[in-house]
């Protein structure tokens, strides 16, 4: 799906910037971050959504080993 982004000149310096570094385009740079950011969010919300799992499943257990 194409999509128009609308960048601060300050934004665009830095994707430049990003994808000099990255040796891509600004585009692929831009297609990078995102999957970066989608992965790294997905990633700490399982990691979350785990942990609150285990909280309440060794909740006695914790408790005991708090004492």
């Amino acid at each position: 799906m194409a999509m128009t982004l609308r960048l601060k000149p300050e934004d665009d310096h830095a994707l430049a910037e990003l994808a000099e570094v990255l040796g891509v385009s600004k585009q692929e740079a831009v297609q990078r971050a995102i999957r970066d950011m989608a992965a790294r969010h997905l990633r700490e919300a399982r990691v979350r959504e785990l942990s609150a799992s285990g909280r309440a499943r060794y909740a006695d257990l914790l408790e005991r080993l708090g004492r």
